[in-house]
């Protein structure tokens, strides 16, 4: 009885042994990272920063240059036009070209004077221009007037003018801070027509299509 058991316990000890060689070959399988392999020298997607992609798709900002004009000169002004389809130059429907610093008409005279200067009046960084401009029409009277050129694409264009009296002579003109400093002679109240008693600084200010006097101080004048 003892020796068929012995047969039997060592069949089902090969077939035990044989079942288990079977199952490894003593080799590993590799594993297969289902991650894309990445090329040298660049991250894959996954390994980038968050930060690094916006900074990569983010353009930079970009500010438009303004675009250059020449400034203008005093000298610009002598073949100007005084006056505009819509503003008007004293009680002229039309504007009145300048040749030369004169324009004459129905027995009127227009002069520009030598008093002038140039700044930016507007804050668009364009170089404008306040001239002295006098109507004489042929009476006794001279009518002096502030009149304002704006710089567009580097040539004078009539924005506006204001009266500053009847024989009250523009000593200068001065621009700064987008105001003009005037100066010029006047009489007090009651003083008759020739006599300058009076000199006056005002300061001007454009706003649209008015140059207003802001302020204005007076000292005695003797002639």
């Amino acid at each position: 009885m003892r020796r068929s058991v012995v047969p039997v316990v060592a069949l089902m000890l090969v077939c035990v042994l044989t079942a288990c060689g079977g199952s490894g070959s003593g080799k590993k399988k590799r594993s297969r990272d289902p991650r894309p392999a990445t090329t040298a020298g660049k991250a894959a997607p996954g390994d980038r920063d968050d930060d690094d992609v916006r900074i990569g798709t983010t353009p930079s900002p970009t500010k438009t240059p303004r675009r250059k004009v020449s400034d203008l000169t005093c000298g610009d002004l002598r073949d100007a036009r005084v006056g505009s389809s819509t503003t008007k130059y004293r009680s002229y429907l039309n504007p009145l070209p300048l040749r030369n610093g004169r324009w004459t008409g129905n027995g009127a005279t227009v002069l520009l004077e030598k008093p002038c200067a140039t700044g930016d009046l507007d804050g668009d960084g364009a170089v404008d221009a306040v001239g002295s401009v006098v109507l004489d029409s042929g009476g006794s009277g001279r009518f002096w007037s502030l009149v304002v050129w704006r710089n567009v694409n580097g040539e004078p264009h009539y924005v506006t003018a204001t009266d500053v009296g009847d024989r009250t002579p523009v000593q200068s003109i001065r621009i700064a801070d987008q105001k003009a400093t005037v100066v010029y002679l006047t009489r007090s109240p009651g003083a008759a027509m020739a006599e300058l008693d009076l000199r006056r600084t005002a300061v001007h200010q454009l706003s649209g299509t008015r140059f207003a006097e802001v302020s204005h101080t007076d000292v005695p004048h003797t002639s």
